[in-house]
């Protein structure tokens, strides 16, 4: 509401932000509760939100196809699906499986009554595996599959961002908030980027600002954060 209050257009989600408000790590929460989130927050505005639902919640592509199925009905008008397993603790999925996932995912988006924007992942990158052509290589299959907007979070120069962009004709997202990297939304957008995400950027500094304030009051027994 905060978001919508300041302008913006549309919003979107965070999976490890929602998932570290249960005291849980990225990755831990289930398809129904996360569900359950994403409905409150689109019921909360007119302004289209799309979704972090991380794997799809499923390896299967069809059970990935009814995770878009039952995000359109809780209100979302988008959402990402990403190549890497659920949990993030394993190697992204073989290229083949993983488009196939995407082309099930897209077929349930176009089946919708209404548009949704279907966002496919590479996660190389964040999963440590820093292989740029692996990488476009993905995105380009992603592409073909059907995805409408393409995304490797983790890339940290602009010569990687350029080839990306360079290398599909689908609107690129980038991740900001990445250490050591600080680029503007000027910087981005002479590279061709199109939409760009913080990750779970707001929610980190929201946690980081209470636990500072708690550690003042607890070793100094002053308030001063507070103020």
């Amino acid at each position: 509401m905060m978001l919508a209050r300041l302008g913006f257009e549309a919003l979107a989600t965070t999976s490890a932000g929602f998932a570290h408000s249960l005291g849980k790590p990225d990755g831990a929460v289930d398809r129904d509760a996360m569900l359950a989130h994403v409905s409150a927050l689109a019921a909360a505005t007119d302004l289209p939100v799309s979704a972090d639902l991380e794997n799809g919640y499923a390896d299967d592509p069809a059970e990935v196809a009814e995770t878009i199925r039952l995000a359109a009905a809780a209100g979302l008008a988008g959402c990402s699906i990403e190549d890497l397993p659920q949990g993030r603790d394993g190697e992204p999925y073989e290229i083949a499986f993983a488009t196939e996932r995407i082309r099930a995912a897209a077929a349930a988006a176009r089946a919708l009554p209404f548009s949704f924007v279907l966002t496919a992942r590479a996660e190389n990158y964040i999963a440590g595996n820093p292989d740029l052509a692996d990488t476009i290589a993905r995105l380009q299959a992603f592409q073909e599959a059907g995805a409408d907007v393409l995304y490797a979070p983790g890339l940290r120069t602009k010569e990687d961002i350029a080839s990306v962009v360079s290398s599909v004709d689908r609107p690129v997202n980038v991740l900001m908030g990445l250490q050591g990297v600080d680029f503007t939304l000027a910087d981005l957008s002479a590279l061709g980027v199109k939409r760009v995400s913080i990750g779970s950027g707001l929610s980190r500094i929201a946690y980081d600002a209470a636990l500072r304030t708690a550690t003042e009051m607890r070793d100094h027994g002053t308030f001063t954060m507070l103020s």
